[in-house]
């Protein structure tokens, strides 16, 4: 059953990712890592669904999602654009692969990053970060999502990686398996998240086999 919730802010993180902070559901129950079905309670498209990662946390008293926007595909991420407090989203049944099973090193590929911005928050909120890293692949520094707030949680555990861009700093080129193995250390038993476009998914799972790593230690979420 969808639930129809409130805008109630608005924020710019990216060129073309938007924070949408809306109202909460009595009941709604997730995990951090989890996503939703969601669609515009307007005129035309309510039953254009789209999957969207809760990046608030489940004990939050509002729902936070991090969306990056296709201002070409004039489809649903175009027109969240338009969309102003006030206005309200219609919010269907949750689903999702991704939890926390234990320490290890999340590799995301754009806004394959939402799983792990509430799954992170967590760890950030128990004392529990450890030693975990993040391999986040971008086309260029200035589509990095929360590239500040990683690099005050993670410090030297946060790794860039741009296609586009070559920059001081950041790793060039595509998420390799000379560089995962550099990032692995001596603990083999590290868990692997992964959330991304499929191609890049199917690139890193390649990678992580040529590394002999157990499919017991990959946890991961496909999207479009």
């Amino acid at each position: 059953m969808a639930h129809s919730v409130k805008i109630t802010s608005i924020k710019r993180i990216t060129h073309d990712v938007l924070s949408f902070v809306t109202e909460k559901p009595a009941g709604l129950v997730y995990h951090p890592g989890q996503a939703v079905d969601v669609s515009i309670n307007k005129p035309g498209w309510e039953k254009e669904l789209r999957p969207f990662t809760f990046t608030s946390l489940p004990e939050d008293d509002f729902l936070e999602f991090t969306i990056k926007t296709y201002p070409f595909h004039h489809g649903v991420t175009n027109q969240l654009r338009s969309l102003v407090k006030g206005d309200a989203l219609l919010i269907g049944d949750v689903f999702g692969a991704i939890s926390y099973k234990g320490e290890g090193i999340f590799i995301a590929g754009g806004s394959g990053i939402t799983p792990f911005i509430a799954i992170l928050k967590q760890l950030e909120k128990k004392n529990k970060i450890g030693n975990n890293k993040l391999i986040f692949a971008n086309k260029t520094k200035g589509d990095i999502i929360l590239e500040d707030k990683f690099k005050i949680l993670l410090g030297s555990n946060f790794i860039n990686v741009l296609s586009d861009e070559v920059r001081l700093g950041y790793e060039n080129g595509y998420v390799t398996a000379d560089l995962i193995k550099q990032h692995i250390g001596k603990n083999t038993q590290n868990y692997f998240y992964l959330c991304g476009p499929d191609l890049m998914m199917q690139a890193v799972e390649k990678q992580l086999s040529s590394l002999k790593i157990a499919d017991n230690f990959i946890v991961k979420e496909a999207f479009g």
